[in-house]
């Protein structure tokens, strides 16, 4: 199958790896010229990826049009923030050729002020009648380790459940499995507000706090993402899968995570301006944090860890004060917040 992965980043060229290994005609598309050039002539991105060689039939180009030509699937890896002005471009471009993709995204984040998912975004952007259907593709997969083909395991959800049978397909090889996945609005979440408890934890280990507090963080957290998540109609088992806990997991414990990095930074002492650019890349916890707390807001539910974390991020409070709002909070039963996702679930299966 024709593919084309929109990014040139570190996810986006591990991916075009995976996807050219199972036999796809893989196109990448980047706005740099010069790693359009390394990746056509060196046969590496080594401003993403390190020490890692790319199949000489991976081609890149500087055109979108060329990648949307190319493409029979299209793999959006880029960041949410810019997803919207991208996706405009190529809804242009297909009109103008009167072509019908596959639309799959890989980004794993929340639109700043609509507060919406990807899949969201991309609905309102493309017309139906060029787009077959959209689709993510999320969970535990560090590009790197992707890159090194090391035994990786996903989930991929679509709005209609072909378009996931077929990213399936394309994207399965012995090294990297996919897993289909019926709740969309679980699949997304997961994978978005995962970013916020590693920036958290990052922040814990910056300061040298050890395995205890970092475990309850996790836990917590994943308990935040779930209320949140299942409030937007996901369903709460999704976040024990995943694209919620294994995400979860290998985000907020890695030094592969920019986030878990980024949160050690600001325990250094940068500002949060000096940590996103020493970073290089985009970190999608930051407008994950801020879209988060105002949706939660909205919607009343509540979320200590995200809640203190914005506090950090945005307002300036300092450590001791946030450690004091999270420690120091009414008195609960643990069981309780579980005993209300399940309700809501059995509620929202009727």
């Amino acid at each position: 199958m024709n593919i084309s992965v929109i990014g040139t980043g570190s996810f986006g060229t591990s991916l075009s790896m995976v996807l050219n290994d199972n036999n796809n005609r893989v196109m990448m598309y980047g706005r740099n010229q010069d790693t359009v050039l390394e990746i056509n002539q060196s046969h590496t991105n080594s401003q993403y990826l390190k020490n890692i060689d790319l199949a000489s039939d991976i081609k890149a180009t500087s055109s979108l049009k060329e990648a949307v030509s190319h493409g029979e699937v299209l793999v959006l890896a880029v960041p949410v923030n810019a997803m919207r002005s991208v996706a405009a471009e190529i809804n242009q471009l297909l009109k103008d050729l009167s072509k019908e993709v596959l639309i799959v995204h890989v980004a794993k984040g929340l639109e700043l002020n609509t507060y919406k998912r990807v899949s969201e975004v991309l609905e309102e952007v493309f017309d139906p009648e060029y787009v077959s259907d959209i689709c993510v593709l999320s969970g535990p997969s560090h590009a790197e380790e992707v890159a090194e083909k090391q035994p990786t395991t996903v989930s991929t959800a679509s709005i209609h459940s072909k378009g996931a049978e077929i990213i399936q397909d394309v994207f399965m090889t012995d090294y990297f499995r996919v897993y289909v996945n019926n709740d969309m609005v679980g699949v997304e979440i997961g994978g978005a507000l995962k970013n916020i408890v590693a920036l958290a934890v990052g922040a814990l280990s910056g300061y040298g706090f050890g395995d205890n507090p970092k475990a309850a963080v996790i836990t917590r957290g994943l308990h935040e993402i779930a209320r949140l998540g299942t409030k937007l109609g996901a369903n709460p088992l999704t976040f024990l899968g995943l694209a919620g806990m294994g995400d979860l997991i290998v985000t907020a414990t890695s030094q592969h995570s920019r986030n878990y990095r980024c949160g050690q930074m600001l325990a250094g002492g940068l500002s949060l301006e000096e940590a996103t650019e020493k970073m290089g890349m985009v970190v999608e916890g930051v407008n994950t944090t801020r879209a988060t707390y105002e949706l939660a807001e909205k919607y009343d539910v509540d979320m200590p860890i995200t809640k203190v974390l914005y506090g950090y991020l945005f307002n300036d409070i300092s450590e001791d004060e946030a450690f004091s709002a999270l420690m120091k909070r009414e008195k609960t039963s643990e069981s309780e917040g579980l005993k209300q996702l399940l309700e809501s679930q059995i509620k929202n299966s009727k």
